[in-house]
């Protein structure tokens, strides 16, 4: 096979599996205002990192939510010999609400249980980042859970919204 021939099948492959990342259908949920183009929505907390960390534990434990993992990012880089900011990424969730969207759309289950991840940048501010919730529901085109996401986009704003106080 000729250089350009081979050349035109890897492009024509590219813009093949681009054309299948075009943008989620819409839905009946208004996107978080604070969410960004791929769906990430970032506080920025008022507490130090620990402190940060702990309050969003507390909190998840107070709504009832199952809170399944603690991923110490920072520690994992480090066992690898990488140093890194702090990062840590919680990982919790309400199997009753969030099974529903896998009942919808079982390739959601990508994006249950809920992640919230914890970090520091390079100038000591603390943050917490999570997935929108409206772009959850357009990325696998659930349109017949809106009630049940509306909950779920309540809970982690509130989550997420209390380190953003002191």
């Amino acid at each position: 096979m000729s250089m350009r021939i081979a050349g035109f099948c890897v492009a024509a492959v590219v813009a093949l599996g681009l054309a299948g990342c075009a943008a989620p259908a819409a839905t009946n949920l208004a996107a978080h205002p604070a969410a960004s183009a791929y769906g990430v929505v970032t506080v920025r907390s008022a507490c130090p990192f620990d402190e940060t960390v702990m309050r969003l534990k507390q909190d998840v434990a107070a709504k009832g939510l199952m809170f399944f993992d603690e991923v110490d990012q920072q520690k994992l880089a480090a066992d690898a010999g990488i140093a890194t900011q702090p990062s840590t990424l919680l990982v919790f969730g309400n199997p009753a609400l969030g099974t529903q969207f896998i009942t919808s759309k079982p390739q959601s289950g990508i994006d249950w249980p809920v992640r919230l991840l914890v970090f520091q940048d390079g100038h000591g501010q603390v943050w917490a980042e999570y997935t929108d919730f409206a772009y959850v529901a357009a990325r696998h085109d659930i349109d017949d859970r809106d009630p049940q996401f509306h909950m779920a986009a309540a809970v982690i704003a509130s989550i997420a919204d209390s380190v953003a106080r002191k």
